[in-house]
């Protein structure tokens, strides 16, 4: 059994996804869902799960009473699904090679600050890109910077909207982020 601290900021599909992912397997990891959005969708469907569920706001992370939590809590991994803040460099410091994120494009293309969902695929859109996909990456200390663990690609076809490249996209998050996860937590 294996501990991840799932950090996210809305519906949770990522959440939802790599919690499925490992009771398919009969994985019977431990799970902690930290969420800086008091109405975010995934507090409820993680709650109906029975899932732990801490919500904070940036005065308790910045503060160390998430990082307080982390420690009582001993991930294995810590998992950025959607979760839309910097992490503060104490804890990247604290956790080496231990918290990965997703990004919707393929880095180093459309990263950094501002850069998430829709304003990154609709900058997809509008640069005409001819493929797109997700990049899987450690965290360091500034955005979408750290080592890239993996990436996959789509074809971005000239008349997609940029609600048709958010799909195709979330198609590869579902499928490979779960298998990633699985990845690095057997290599510990």
């Amino acid at each position: 059994m294996k501990n991840i601290a799932l950090f996210a900021s809305g519906s949770g599909t990522n959440v939802e996804n790599i919690v499925n992912y490992f009771e398919e397997k009969h994985q019977n990891n431990k799970y902690i869902v930290l969420v800086n959005k008091p109405n975010a969708k995934i507090i409820e469907k993680a709650e109906k799960r029975g899932l732990e569920v801490v919500i904070f706001d940036k005065k308790d992370l910045q503060e160390g009473v998430i990082a307080h939590r982390l420690r009582d809590f001993n991930p294995d991994l810590i998992v950025l699904a959607g979760f839309l803040w910097k992490f503060p460099e104490e804890l990247v410091k604290a956790y080496p090679n231990k918290i990965i994120n997703i990004h919707p494009a393929l880095l180093p293309k459309y990263g950094g600050k501002g850069m998430y969902g829709m304003h990154v695929h609709e900058s997809v859109v509008s640069n005409n890109e001819k493929e797109t996909g997700i990049t899987i990456h450690f965290v360091n200390e500034n955005y979408d910077e750290g080592a890239v663990i993996f990436q996959a690609h789509t074809p971005v076809e000239s008349f997609y909207t940029a609600e048709d490249v958010a799909k195709a996209v979330q198609v590869l998050e579902h499928r490979y982020f779960p298998e990633v996860i699985e990845k690095l937590l057997n290599s510990k």
